[in-house]
């Protein structure tokens, strides 16, 4: 319970905020526009990021209410209105088709049916709304990748049900997103198994 409530959402958050994803974050983030949801908003690491002549409201997904309490300083700070949702992202509480941009950091890799999350995004956003992600993921290099299919385990434990070798790029073309632009890096300063990263636009068609 000490592991789960207070000492793993804070190690996340600090992992996840390192320079390294903040650096990725960066590179899309600003680019979200009108109403837009975030899954996986966790400790708010993105919400410094949005650029407040773009975007008019941020509604933000996280079923962890520990990682929440972690964002009220940031949401408090932000100029752009900030509404937390306590809900697995697999129900979106929100009408078809209302969400402009949808922003997706570091939680594919995480949520346990990505296709059904995807599927509830598709509902949501507009016809032709951006998908804005950055994740990690499957790596390239065969040494690499047996590393994160041997780790995977014990890291799903200790990261919250964080995977390793979901390759993004496979998970977005299965639920129909259009995959716009995408680069991919292994981040600097990173573990390779952990530091494999995808980035970039999918549009809702």
């Amino acid at each position: 319970m000490l592991w789960s409530r207070f000492i793993q959402p804070r190690l996340i958050s600090l992992a996840c905020g390192s320079k390294p994803f903040m650096v990725q974050r960066t590179k899309i983030v600003p680019l979200a526009e009108g109403n837009v949801l975030e899954i996986g908003i966790g400790s708010g690491l993105n919400i410094p990021l949005y650029d407040k002549d773009l975007v008019k409201k941020i509604i933000g997904v996280d079923p962890s209410t520990e990682m929440q309490s972690l964002a009220k300083k940031r949401i408090n700070e932000s100029p752009v209105d900030v509404e937390l949702i306590s809900i697995d992202a697999a129900e979106i509480p929100l009408e078809d088709q209302s969400i402009d941009t949808i922003v997706c950091t570091y939680t594919l890799c995480t949520v346990p049916n990505p296709q059904g999350v995807l599927k509830e995004m598709r509902r949501v956003l507009k016809p032709g709304g951006k998908f804005l992600f950055s994740e990690h993921g499957h790596a390239p290099d065969e040494s690499v990748k047996k590393f994160q299919y041997k780790l995977e385990p014990v890291w799903k434990f200790l990261a919250d049900g964080c995977h390793l070798t979901r390759s993004i790029p496979e998970i977005l073309n299965k639920s129909g997103m259009k995959i716009h632009t995408m680069e991919t890096m292994y981040l600097p300063s990173t573990p390779r198994f952990v530091g494999f990263n995808y980035w970039g636009i999918a549009i809702n068609h």
